[in-house]
C-alpha cells in the first residue's frame, strides 16, 4: 500500500502543529530540538545575499532599455508606498479609537532593553546608507538597502558596455542565478523539520515562563488586539481587492498558489527567510516572468513593510498612551511618516521591527524605554506582520507583472 506524497505547504501545516504540542507537553525538553531551526534558518539566510544580487541583476539587465527599467521600477515603488501608507493609516484609525493603553499601567516597561534605548538611528542615516561605501562589507554584513542600489547601478550600466562584455556577464549571474535555486530547493526539503523546531522552542519557552503569559492582560492584550485587526483588515480586504482589481486576478487561489512562502514568514518571522519561496513560488504557481520577480519581490523585502510600519504606528501611539502622554496632530502626522520611512530600512529579519522603532519614538518625542513594554508581546505580532510584509510583496508583484502584458497562471 503506498501513500500520496504531501504537498510542501501540508508538511509544514503538520510541522507547526506538531511544534505547537511539542512545545505545550515537553516544553522542558525542546531546547534538543533547537538546533534543526538553527540550521535551517541558517541556511535560508545563506543564500539570501546571492539570490538578492543575482535575481535584481537580472531582472534590470533583462529590461533592456532603461525607460522599460524605469517604468517597471515606478509601478513597483508606487504601488509598495501606497500600500504602505494604507497599512499604516488602519493602524492609527484602529489605535485611535480602540485606545488600547488608557487605563494600563507602566510597571512592565521597567524591563527597558539597553541595547535598543542606545541605537540612534535618522532618517537621513538611513537614506545616506542606500549609496554603498563599501559594496564587499555590505555584501558580508548582509544590508540589503545597498546591495540592491549596487546590483540596479551594476545592472544598468551593463547595458551600456559593448555586447561581447554583456555576454559574459550576463552568462555569469544567469549560472550564480540557477545554482542558488538550485540550492534553494535543496533548502527546501527540510523546511517542515525547521518550522517544527522553531515553533517548539518558541512556544516551549513561552510554557516554562507562564508567569509573563498571566502577565498580558488588560492594556497588552488589546494592543496585541489592535495590532492583528489591523493586519487582518490590511491583509484579507486591501490587498486581496489589489490583485482583484488591479491585478484582475483571483486573490484566493494567488494565496492558495503562494501559501509555502507565507507559512515560512509566518512561522520564521522573516521575510527574508521567505524570500528564496517567493521567487520561486512566483514563478512557477503564478507564471510571472523572472525578469519581473527578481525585481519586485527583493527590492519589497527590504522597502515594503505592510506589517511592520502598521506595527510601529500603533505601537508609538500606544506606548505615548500608557505614559499618559497625549499626542498632537502635528505629531501624529510624523508619527505616520516615520513610520513610513522607518519600514522602508527595516531589513527582513526577526525583530528588526523594534530596532527601527527608536526612530519612530525619537521623531514623536516619547521614552525609548516604551520599547521594553513592547518586547512583552513582541512575538505574538511579530509573525502576522512579517506574513502581511510578504503577502504584500507578492501581490504587488503580480500588479506590476499584469501591467506588462503578462499571462499569468494563477487561476488554472
Amino acid at each position: 500500500m503506498t501513500f500520496p506524497k504531501l504537498k510542501l505547504h501540508w508538511q509544514i501545516l503538520i510541522g507547526i502543529v506538531l511544534g505547537a504540542l511539542c512545545g505545550v507537553f515537553l516544553s522542558k525538553y525542546v531546547h534538543y530540538v533547537n538546533w534543526m531551526g538553527d540550521i535551517f534558518l541558517r541556511a535560508l539566510k545563506m543564500i539570501v545575499i546571492p539570490l538578492v544580487f543575482s535575481s535584481i541583476y537580472m531582472g534590470v539587465v533583462g529590461m533592456g532599455a532603461t525607460r522599460n527599467f524605469g517604468r517597471i521600477a515606478g509601478k513597483t515603488l508606487a504601488y509598495y508606498m501606497s500600500t504602505t501608507l494604507i497599512a499604516i493609516l488602519i493602524g492609527l484609525l484602529l489605535v485611535s479609537v480602540i485606545r488600547p493603553g488608557i487605563g494600563g499601567t507602566i510597571s512592565s516597561a521597567s524591563m527597558a532593553v539597553n541595547e535598543y534605548s542606545s541605537t540612534k538611528v535618522s532618517i537621513l542615516d538611513q537614506i545616506m546608507n542606500i549609496v554603498p561605501e563599501n559594496i564587499f562589507q555590505d555584501l558580508a554584513s548582509g544590508d540589503l538597502l545597498p546591495i540592491i542600489a549596487f546590483a540596479i547601478i551594476f545592472g544598468i550600466f551593463t547595458t551600456k558596455v559593448s555586447e561581447k562584455y554583456q555576454t559574459t556577464l550576463k552568462d555569469f549571474f544567469q549560472s550564480v542565478y540557477e545554482v542558488i535555486m538550485k540550492i534553494t530547493l535543496f533548502v527546501l526539503r527540510f523546511t517542515p523539520y525547521g518550522v517544527f523546531a522553531i515553533v517548539a522552542n518558541m512556544v516551549g519557552k513561552e510554557m516554562l515562563n507562564s508567569g509573563n503569559i498571566a502577565g498580558m492582560a488588560g492594556s497588552l492584550g488589546m494592543f496585541v488586539l489592535t495590532v492583528w485587526a489591523g493586519i487582518l483588515i490590511q491583509g484579507l480586504v486591501i490587498l486581496p481587492l489589489s490583485v482583484r482589481f488591479l491585478g484582475k486576478e483571483n486573490p484566493w487561489k494567488h494565496i492558495r498558489k503562494v501559501s509555502v512562502p507565507l507559512l515560512t514568514a509566518f512561522t520564521t518571522g522573516s521575510s527574508s527567510a521567505a524570500l528564496p519561496l517567493s521567487i520561486r513560488d512566483s514563478q512557477t504557481n503564478c507564471g510571472i516572468s523572472r525578469k519581473i520577480a527578481g525585481f519586485t519581490l527583493p527590492l519589497g523585502s527590504t522597502i515594503n513593510m505592510n506589517g511592520t510600519a502598521l506595527f510601529e504606528c500603533v505601537a508609538a501611539i500606544f506606548i505615548a498612551n500608557i505614559y499618559g502622554i497625549e499626542l498632537s496632530l502635528a505629531q501624529e502626522i510624523g508619527i505616520v511618516l516615520t513610520s513610513l520611512m522607518a519600514a522602508v530600512g527595516s531589513a527582513g529579519i526577526p525583530m528588526a521591527g523594534l530596532v527601527m522603532m527608536t526612530v519612530v519614538l525619537n521623531t514623536a518625542g516619547l521614552p525609548l524605554e516604551g520599547i521594553g513594554l513592547i518586547m512583552a508581546v513582541n512575538q505574538l505580532c511579530e509573525m502576522p506582520r512579517t506574513c502581511l510584509n510578504v503577502y504584500g510583496d507578492l501581490c504587488g508583484t503580480v500588479i506590476v507583472a499584469k501591467s506588462e502584458g503578462e499571462k499569468l497562471t494563477i487561476s488554472e
